[in-house]
């Protein structure tokens, strides 16, 4: 029999070969493993990410849709929401319930009901508008706050074009 989760994950195929979401796009890293995603986020227009590819993982715990996947960039990103290491900080993606520190209302946090594609459509929205009021990347985020058309604006466009250079070699 399989598992409940594993019939979850195992859905999003179909669905979004169906109905292709701009913007990204998603597949397994590794055909023998279901939990582990490889997608492409097209940096959206109209902002300073627009042109770039980003690469990230998705990692989909044993347990999901009880609990949020991990996502991590693995292309290069400045952003206030994005740590260093890559790690992305929304609260679409925090463990469910209550929010210790109190800037989170349960209903923002993780949620059994999101998809793939709503993951998705939150990363995006978050690279068109970081929330510097909760950063995991505090220097990206001063710099966001203090001068996003200087110092923010440049390590942007270099995430962009490094990202560009990995996507077509």
């Amino acid at each position: 029999m399989t598992a409940p989760p594993l019939l979850w994950i195992v859905s999003f195929f179909p669905e979004l070969n169906k109905n292709p979401v701009e913007g990204f796009s998603a597949g397994l890293i590794d055909d023998d493993d279901i939990y582990k995603w490889e997608v492409v986020i097209i940096g959206p227009q109209d902002t300073l990410f627009e042109g770039g590819f980003f690469k990230a993982y998705l990692t989909f715990p044993y347990d999901y849709p009880l609990r949020p996947p991990k996502m991590k960039f693995i292309t290069e990103i400045w952003h206030p929401n994005v740590a260093k290491n890559g790690d992305v900080c929304i609260s679409i993606l925090h463990e469910p319930g209550e929010d210790k520190f109190g800037y989170e209302k349960p209903e923002e946090r993780w949620l059994p009901i999101h998809t793939v594609e709503t993951i998705m459509i939150s990363v995006i929205s978050m690279l068109a508008d970081p929330n510097s009021d909760s950063p995991a990347n505090v220097d990206a985020a001063k710099e966001w706050r203090e001068d996003p058309n200087g110092e923010f604006k440049r390590k942007v466009a270099r995430c962009v074009r490094k990202s560009q250079e990995m996507a077509f070699d």
